[in-house]
């Protein structure tokens, strides 16, 4: 009885080894396309939408474990699926949610980080009904800066790239502008633009319409998105396709500045930087990219397989079974991974 008890307590002392506590499940809830955000007092959240309900769990001991999710809002006739749904940007004071519905209106709201209360905010985009193909991305920087990129149809009904900004506690985003339109009529139809942001940096990476080639290209900004550089195409190859691959690969700029893509051609995932010849990974699609300085995570899909990318090592990390994967770097090396599985939004710490 005596070692039995000495187990025990040598079991209960180990467990708590360091105050880590220990995930005893990797299911956040039902629902589907996940998103993933940190903040800067490095609390993380996943947002995830369920039917016409957006929902956002929390973590505040770096991604073991997660808060029960609350409803942040409704949205009828919500986008979801395929690269559509709630989208999530968090900074110093606030985060900010995105949601798009099939009219081709950009719900948001935002969380004050110290009243710990989501606000339906109303819309981004200043027309009414413009975004019906419910494609966008948002991005903060770490003093309350807030981007966001969508397809917009406002131009000549076809879609073309629109941007807007919003900082601190201001109510309304900035008049909607077009960066980019493609010379010959739209940029591509059903790939989600994304966006990342660092300081005074914004990068927006977008797959054109372009010649007969679905290609993807890169807009930079050095003063918070108040002027863009021309679009710069990302890679020396090319796809000519006639349709749209619906896969808009990722982009992230690193605390020293520079700037980081992952995209797919052909059924091949390619890592590439602006200006630079784009390195082959390996077979997939619906790739994601995160980073710190250094230390580059890619995800992409194999099928219903998910795997993991880590450049420094150039080690691949198997990641579990479903769609939809996001990754985030970790303080300490380690990395955090979202996704959706049959239904349910799934996370896994390595």
């Amino acid at each position: 009885m005596k070692k039995l008890l000495y187990t025990i307590i040598i079991g209960l002392l180990l467990s708590g080894w360091n105050n880590r506590p220990v995930a005893t499940s990797n299911v956040i809830g039902k629902g589907d396309q996940p998103q993933i955000s940190k903040d800067n007092q490095g609390r993380i959240r996943i947002v995830f939408g369920n039917k016409d309900s957006i929902f956002c769990a929390v973590s505040t001991d770096q991604g073991f474990t997660f808060s029960k999710p609350v409803l942040v809002a409704q949205v009828a006739g919500m986008h979801l699926g395929m690269s559509r749904g709630p989208q999530i940007a968090s900074s110093a004071n606030y985060s900010v949610i995105t949601a798009m519905d099939k009219s081709g209106n950009i719900h948001w709201f935002r969380y004050s980080h110290s009243s710990q209360v989501w606000k339906d905010m109303g819309y981004i985009n200043d027309v009414k009904g413009s975004s019906p193909e419910g494609l966008m991305s948002v991005a903060a920087d770490g003093a309350d800066n807030f981007y966001a990129v969508w397809l917009d149809i406002r131009t000549g009904k076809q879609n073309q790239i629109y941007f807007s900004s919003i900082s601190g506690a201001a109510t309304g985003w900035s008049k909607n502008e077009m960066v980019y339109q493609s010379p010959d009529g739209h940029v591509c139809e059903c790939c989600k633009p994304s966006i990342s942001a660092e300081g005074s940096e914004v990068a927006i990476m977008f797959r054109n319409w372009l010649n007969g080639s679905r290609d993807l290209y890169l807009l930079q900004s050095s003063n918070k998105g108040k002027s863009f550089k021309p679009a710069q195409k990302l890679g020396t190859g090319t796809w000519k396709l006639n349709g749209c691959p619906m896969d808009g690969g990722g982009v992230a700029i690193d605390p020293s500045g520079e700037i980081h893509t992952v995209w797919q051609r052909e059924g091949f995932v390619y890592y590439c930087k602006p200006g630079q010849t784009e390195i082959p990974l390996d077979k997939g699609r619906t790739c994601s990219i995160d980073g710190l300085a250094g230390n580059t995570v890619i995800t992409m899909e194999k099928k219903d397989t998910l795997e993991a990318m880590k450049l420094s090592r150039k080690m691949v990390i198997p990641i579990g079974i479903g769609s939809a994967v996001k990754p985030l770097m970790l303080p300490g090396n380690k990395m955090l991974f979202v996704w959706e599985q049959d239904g349910l939004i799934k996370y896994k710490r390595v």
